[in-house]
């Protein structure tokens, strides 16, 4: 607590927290001194999954919601970054294995149907924000209001601007945009502070990027990035989850395959073996599927990596491209940096040794820092950096880049492209065009994003009218058009005539973007119902703390400690689980934690018992991780009555 107090006093106010908003799971993290620290959540971990269910007592965050996605899979959301910022027609794939459904049609905000509800990404993404603010704020005491936050290198504008939106939805805001290779240099850069080239392989859920930096005397400039929004962890669990989906409707039954339930216990149980041929030659794909079910087979690492080579080989093609853009060979690359969760399977890693000759040349990829915090780490030194810094940060310097050429539709289709791709942020450039009829007084700006020629190919940002311009021959106005990339990637456009003076402007608001009213709406629409849902939350929290006390009672009475309890202790239980079960038809969370507590208590006798009988194992020999096997709670697990100040301890689950 002194330390708290010690820093609260340097710092009394204006919190700038990092957040790494991911597709699987989410982390928000600060400076606490000279190093970037990870916020824990409620529950005791640092990642917040990023998964969003919403039931009638309103919406949870993080793994209540996964358990809600495995038991009702129609009410959860997961994966929403896969959605920000993209139309209908780009998702198509991912509706075939998603639990939810898209309700807008083509070129709309995309609107997802959960539960009884419609909501777009940037809502649901804003949830989980909300939730790593409510972290920040519960671990310093205090409000928090402004943030960093990361996006993929390789997020066009419609995206990035929809990170924004969740952003202000949240109730933070977004100080700055910062790419996540970026985020993981910086967060490398201040433990090693060297200077030389270095390559940030980032392969996470849902997103591949990869990005080349040059470090000197504190400036971090990025020299080239490519990769695919579209490519990640994700893809990998899809395939799996397709083919024992395919199996189980073979084998079994093809509407069993097809049930919503069938499928998320699939796609965890997939998920998980995924995990465990990290480490393990061979793993069991486990899944209870509904009546009764089971669908089990075992899968080796080779037979793994044989499913998924095509997956991992499609991040080679944007590896050599930014090494191409950069202008530099192999051996110019000093460092290279794994970040993601996907980069702890070893086939990815030996790519990644393939890829930059690494072996050949001595060297290692770097994975000192966890590849699941690496990022928010980063997120939280840049948050630092604009907080006004400290001495850890007060010299180092971010120079981001676009990773995608930018410019307007001129005559015939083609794009004239103002901002080329890898020019490093913030950014302008000008150029002049004219027109093509004579007595034209209106310009239509077409402001486009990408790499082909023709602007149908492009991705179509915005369209505004500069209008007013004095009839002139076809060939004589002057009109000066310029290209404002902010340090967050978002553009602005202005259209000036120049004889005529007649100017127009325009922040993009790109296609599947928000609208300000729209977002503002959410705004007010969080704040009206501020109170409605603390109270929910609440509620739900209580309930939740109520099931995990009443299955631990449930298994405690397997242990031969129950057997010496008297008649006495055993009545006082059996009275304080009837209480808790009728307070739970209510809707009063106060009434709901009372009766919590009075379990606890009734129950304190057992607890000891229960700790006295694993002494006992242990001063006879047995380990105490083999007394807490025996009583059926693992290796490592905390007893099951311990007071409820002090939380379970659970294994980090890995990002992708």
């Amino acid at each position: 607590m002194a330390d708290l107090l010690q820093i609260e006093s340097i710092q009394p106010a204006g919190r700038v927290v990092g957040i790494d908003l991911g597709t699987t799971n989410s982390l928000v993290a600060f400076m606490e001194g000279e190093k970037p620290v990870v916020i824990p959540g409620e529950d005791g971990l640092n990642l917040v999954p990023s998964v969003v269910a919403l039931t009638g007592e309103g919406a949870v965050v993080g793994n209540p919601a996964r358990t809600t996605l495995l038991s009702h899979p129609g009410s959860a959301v997961y994966s929403a970054k896969r959605l920000m910022g993209r139309g209908l027609e780009d998702i198509q794939e991912e509706l075939k294995l998603f639990p939810f459904h898209i309700s807008s049609g083509a070129g709309e905000v995309l609107r997802l149907k959960v539960g009884n509800r419609e909501m777009t990404p940037p809502e649901i993404s804003a949830l989980v924000l909300g939730q790593l603010k409510r972290n920040a704020e519960r671990f310093f005491g205090q409000a928090v209001t402004k943030a960093v936050i990361t996006v993929p290198a390789y997020f066009n504008d419609a995206q990035r601007q929809a990170t924004k939106d969740a952003g202000r939805i949240a109730g933070l805001e977004v100080l700055r945009l910062v790419n996540e290779p970026t985020a993981a240099a910086l967060a490398y850069g201040l433990d090693r502070a060297k200077e030389g080239i270095v390559a940030v392989y980032d392969l996470g859920g849902g997103t591949f990027d990869v990005s080349i930096l040059k470090l000197h005397e504190g400036i971090f400039e990025v020299i080239s990035t490519n990769g695919d929004t579209h490519l990640g962890g994700d893809d990998i669990d899809h395939l799996l989850l397709a083919i024992a989906l395919d199996e189980i409707a073979n084998e079994m039954d093809p509407a069993l395959a097809a049930n919503p339930q069938t499928v998320q216990a699939v796609r965890k149980a997939v998920i998980d073996a995924k995990i465990a041929l990290s480490s393990e030659q061979e793993t069991r794909i486990d899944a209870a599927l509904p009546g009764g079910r089971k669908y089990q087979r075992t899968i080796t690492r080779d037979q793994f990596e044989s499913l998924v080579v095509d997956v991992i080989a499609r991040t080679a093609g944007p590896v050599k491209q930014a090494l191409k853009d950069a202008a530099l060979q192999l051996d110019q690359i000093n460092e290279v940096v794994l970040v993601g969760g996907s980069t702890r399977i070893p086939a990815v890693r030996a790519l990644v040794d393939t890829l930059f000759g690494l072996s050949a040349r001595g060297k290692k990829a770097h994975t000192e820092l966890n590849p699941d915090e690496v990022v928010a780490l980063g997120a939280a030194v840049q948050a630092d950096i604009l907080a006004g810094g400290s001495a850890a940060t007060e010299d180092l310097l971010l120079l981001d880049v676009t990773p995608l050429s930018l410019g307007i539709e001129a005559l015939g289709g083609v794009v004239a492209k103002i901002i080329q791709r890898n020019s490093t942020i913030p950014a302008s450039a000008t150029e002049h065009f004219t027109t093509g009829v004579d007595g034209q007084t209106n310009v239509a700006i077409h402001v486009v994003q990408g790499e082909r020629e023709l602007a149908k190919d492009c991705r179509s940002l915005a369209r505004f009218d500069l209008k007013g311009i004095p009839p002139m021959t076809a060939g004589m106005p002057r009109i000066e058009v310029k290209f404002l990339i902010d340090a967050n990637g978002i553009l602005h456009v202005s259209a000036r005539e120049q004889r005529s003076g007649k100017e127009a402007e325009i922040e993009v608001k790109p296609t599947y973007g928000l609208t300000d009213e729209q977002v503002e709406e959410m705004i007010l629409s969080s704040f009206d119902h501020a109170e409605t849902d603390l109270a929910e939350r609440q509620l739900i929290e209580a309930k939740n703390e109520a099931a995990t006390i009443t299955d631990a009672v449930e298994k405690g009475k397997k242990h031969p400690a129950w057997q010496q309890l008297t008649a006495d202790e055993l009545a006082a239980i059996k009275i304080a689980e009837v209480e808790l079960e009728a307070s739970l038809k209510g809707g009063d969370y106060k009434i709901i934690r009372t009766a919590i507590d009075n379990l606890d208590k009734a129950t304190r006798r057992f607890a000891e018992l229960m700790m006295d009988s694993a002494v006992a194992g242990a001063l006879t020999g047995q380990t105490m991780a083999a007394a807490g096997e025996k009583m059926g709670e693992g290796p490592t697990a905390p007893h099951p009555f311990a007071p409820a100040h002090i939380s379970e301890s659970k294994p980090e689950e890995k990002k992708d």
